[in-house]
């Protein structure tokens, strides 16, 4: 175990019960999202009946599970990048690896890789 996987749980287990769970759900739901594909922090939050995409996006900063929850496939609803906790290169570097396409820090066709989770 590294240590920023360190630093995430415990911030995981130092947060509130319904933080905690809330941080499961959008971790649950990454899951689903298949290789080669992404999808979006409003599209988590909308699958969990929420308007709060900045809560989600906090919950996969916090992600410890990575790769196995791939964080990396949520990007911003426009199809730019949005943030990663190793920084954004490295998030359009799997991505990449992963056959998505980008044209700056924006996918190429991004409602073909868009992966809808409703």
């Amino acid at each position: 175990m590294n240590f920023n996987t360190l630093e995430k749980n415990k911030s995981f287990f130092g947060a509130p019960k319904t933080k905690r769970f809330f941080w499961e759900k959008v971790w649950e739901l990454t899951k689903k999202i298949p290789k080669g594909k992404v999808s979006t922090y409003k599209e988590l939050a909308k699958s969990l009946g929420t308007k709060a995409y900045r809560a989600v996006g906090n919950a996969l900063n916090k992600n410890p599970h990575a790769p196995i929850v791939p964080c990396h496939r949520v990007v911003k609803t426009d199809g730019t990048i949005g943030g990663f906790a190793s920084g954004s290169e490295k998030k359009k570097k799997l991505l990449k690896v992963e056959g998505v396409k980008f044209e700056g820090n924006r996918i190429i066709d991004f409602d073909k890789v868009f992966f809808k989770l409703l």
